[in-house]
């Protein structure tokens, strides 16, 4: 049977007006967002010249696996702005964080005080300083994200899900009364991953998903020295799987998300690539360790977005920040520590500047459960080193032995951390009272 052009038309036409009635539109998967909260999101390649060679475990590169890539989050509600910045380096140096905050504060108005500055801990990736061109170019690009993110803003809710991951484990072990490098499937670890997301109710796809995880993004540095086919380190500048698993996050949710990275209290804890102590990994270990982390993403994003789960989602979002800076002991002299809490809406991030062992998060959070949701970040807001507990200086080891604090830092590190909470949350008295004059 053959028909006239008209006919054709009007047939398509037909179909192409029936098409949402069937469901086949995105705009049937639209929900509706009640919220005081808003925000605004936008990721930037800041990949240095392929020869910079990369830091963590030194060594030369010749080439770029993937990218390394900065992201800002700003947050508004009617009372305060605030931005979480992720980075895929090694650490947060104190220069690089108040350039950070002067670009980002000048280009949002977000008050200095309120940005958090949080890196992955890569080990593949360039070191920054203040005098590389590089590092100056990457600060631009972050401020002109941000400036990018401010004008995307929209109201937002937030859902909330846990998942876990498997290939992350403790590297000390006590033998003989002494810690040495040993990957430890009994000792202390934290596999689980923590995942917000934050949707505009467009779609089905978040606007962004914030992914937190406990694990040294080391799989591609040198280990024993040994294993083929790269006994002296992957050769590559990458992100390591914190990059993987943002990237397999966005290819899931088409370019409508971006996916960031917070670090955990991960200062005793690695991939399990078992060497003699350990091996560098290859391209299946980084599949491997970046999807696993990926696919446990999703799963905790797609399950809080169901219609049983959107119902709990809240409709006021308190927005609220403390920082502060406290004198801890060290071994050669006291020294600066920035710690800050965010409070957006249930959930409280507490920032640690440094590598805190995975004990710091479990005591933390026991202290906090039942006043909010806590997420501990670590290798935030400057860069102390190893932040030990004060029971691993009686085992020694690599961790506690490199640390420049002294065991006495730790009490001191969690009533801080616990005032900043007090202060956030405001749910205890003495954090709001009016002063006697």
């Amino acid at each position: 049977m053959r028909y006239s052009i008209p006919i054709i038309q009007t047939m398509l036409s037909l179909v192409l007006l029936y098409r949402p009635a069937c469901g086949f539109e995105d705009d049937v998967f639209q929900f509706r967002i009640e919220s005081n909260l808003r925000a605004g999101v936008a990721k930037v390649d800041i990949t240095p010249p392929a020869d910079t060679p990369v830091v963590g475990h030194v060594r030369p590169t010749n080439g770029v696996r993937d990218p390394i890539r900065a992201g800002v989050l700003l947050l508004a509600n009617e009372q305060t702005r605030a931005a979480i910045v992720t980075v895929d380096l090694i650490n947060s140096p104190t220069v690089m964080v108040e350039s950070l905050r002067d670009a980002i504060a000048q280009a949002t108005e977000t008050p200095r005080e309120n940005i958090m500055v949080a890196t992955s801990h890569n080990h593949s990736g360039p070191g920054w300083s203040r005098e590389a061109a590089w590092s100056r170019e990457a600060v631009s690009k972050i401020g002109v994200a941000s400036r990018a993110a401010a004008k995307e803003m929209r109201p937002v809710t937030i859902g909330y899900a846990e998942d876990r991951i498997d290939f992350n484990i403790n590297r000390r072990k006590i033998i003989n009364g002494r810690a040495v490098v040993r990957l430890n499937p009994d000792g202390p670890c934290d596999h689980r991953v923590k995942v917000l997301r934050f949707d505009d109710g467009r779609s089905l796809e978040p606007m962004s998903v914030l992914m937190h995880a406990v694990c040294h993004p080391c799989v591609f540095t040198w280990g024993d020295k040994l294993t083929p086919p790269f006994p002296s380190g992957f050769p590559k500048i990458s992100a390591d799987f914190p990059g993987e698993a943002q990237t397999f996050v966005e290819t899931v949710y088409g370019d409508k998300t971006k996916a960031m990275f917070l670090q955990g209290c991960a200062g005793d804890i690695r991939p399990n690539l078992p060497g003699v102590p350990y091996r560098c990994g290859d391209e299946a270990d980084i599949k491997w360790t970046g999807r696993s982390l990926g696919c446990a993403v999703v799963r905790a994003a797609d399950r809080s977005v169901v219609r049983e789960e959107l119902a709990k989602r809240k409709t006021i979002y308190p927005l609220k920040c403390a920082t502060s800076v406290i004198q801890l002991p060290g071994k050669k002299e006291k020294l600066d520590c920035e710690m800050q809490a965010l409070r957006v809406g249930e959930f409280l991030f507490l920032t640690i500047p440094g590598e805190p062992m995975v004990e710091y998060g479990f005591q933390i959070e026991k202290a906090i459960a039942d006043r909010a949701i806590p997420i501990v970040v670590g290798y935030a807001n400057g860069s102390l080193g190893y932040i030990c507990t004060a029971e691993s200086y009686e085992s020694g080891g690599y961790e506690p032995n490199s640390s420049p604090l002294l065991p006495e830092a730790e009490p001191l590190i969690l009533e801080e951390l616990n005032r900043l909470a007090d202060k956030v949350l405001a749910d205890v008295f003495e954090s709001f009272k009016p002063t006697a004059k």
